[in-house]
């Protein structure tokens, strides 16, 4: 059965609510966070309470978007937890705080209860560390921290329960920084198990593409993302492909994960069709490849959902759509309610 899933907030349909009334909702299932700048404006008494407001807000949230997922149909149980869920947690200036035991205690309890729901639920998840974890940054510094960061990702998939073999949890990151595919290999013997269990590599859409991804395949699954693939090639991966094959092997009998998103609906203002294939050469006479890096509210090219489909045979797929679980809603009952899972 395939699943289709989206990242990290949860958006509430609108009906007869006012915009206050929209985000009173959709506060409850999304993270709060604050600034380092802040906390250090104040006593620590008072940034310790901040944290400890934050964080148990956070993990009971998470429960709670679970719980929502936990109620939608089967083949839309996918979710991608936010990365922000424990404030400056690799941060040196918030490890004291991290250590005290009644804060571990309480984000450990919290995370176990996550990830017994997920279980019970039957929901994938995942996690998907930001831009500056930059593994393969030829700046030392740089190196350690994004080795701290992700591993801060790894803690959070550990405390869920998760971690204990190869892909029980999927934790995404790109090929970030001048080294590369080396850079990714020079570093990949300080990673903790629980990291490498999870440790995924996506393709991106500016330097390294499908082709160096799958040269880090011996060390871990390579994740698909057909939006990119297409900004960086010109033109759509063939759901047939050979390199598409590999990229299945590479997950060694799990189901595989790709990641599908389009560009801006604006593009239906300059005179792009929703029926018809966004054609590369077309584009560019009028737009650079960087109009076309954000993502689209919700899935309104038919031809790309159409092409996405092809894939579900194979592929459980995230959606990067900034309607978030209302654009899964939409391409669900749309091209999928009612088909063979």
């Amino acid at each position: 059965m395939y699943r289709i899933g989206f990242a990290c907030m949860y958006r509430h349909p609108s009906h007869s609510e006012s915009l206050k009334e929209l985000e009173a909702i959709e506060r409850t299932f999304n993270p709060r966070a604050t600034t380092l700048r802040w906390l250090n404006s104040v006593s620590q008494e008072v940034a310790r309470e901040k944290l400890n407001d934050i964080i148990k807000h956070n993990l009971a949230a998470q429960v709670r978007l679970i719980d929502y997922v936990g109620t939608l149909p089967e083949p839309l149980r996918m979710l991608r937890l936010s990365s922000d869920l424990l404030p400056f947690y690799s941060h040196p200036e918030a490890a004291d705080f991290y250590r005290q035991a009644d804060v571990r205690n309480a984000i450990e309890t919290g995370f176990a209860q996550i990830g017994e729901r997920a279980r019970a639920l039957g929901i994938r998840l995942s996690l998907h560390p930001g831009q500056y974890c930059v593994l393969a940054s030829d700046k030392p510094q740089v190196v350690e921290n994004s080795l701290a960061e992700f591993e801060y990702h790894a803690d959070m998939i550990r405390m869920m329960g998760f971690g204990r073999q190869f892909q029980d949890f999927k934790c995404n990151v790109h090929i970030a920084g001048r080294l590369g595919v080396e850079g990714i290999r020079s570093i990949w013997p300080r990673l903790s198990q629980e990291a490498r269990h999870c440790i995924t590599f996506e393709n991106e859409e500016k330097t390294y593409g499908v082709d160096d991804c799958l040269q880090l395949a011996d060390l871990a699954p390579v994740v698909l993302d057909i939006h990119h693939c297409w900004i960086n090639e010109d033109w759509y991966i063939d759901p047939h492909d050979p390199r598409v094959a590999r990229i299945i092997d590479s997950w060694h009998g799990v189901r595989p994960t790709m990641h599908y998103s389009q560009p801006p609906e604006r593009l239906m203002e300059m005179g792009f069709s929703a029926d018809e294939k966004l054609e590369m050469t077309a584009l560019l006479e009028t737009l650079s490849k960087r109009d076309l890096y954000s993502h689209s509210k919700r899935m309104w090219n038919r031809w790309t959902n159409l092409y996405a489909r092809e894939f579900l045979d194979r592929f459980d797929m995230m959606f990067e759509a900034k309607d978030k679980n209302l654009a899964t809603l939409d391409y669900y009952r749309e091209y999928l309610e009612g088909r063979a899972a």
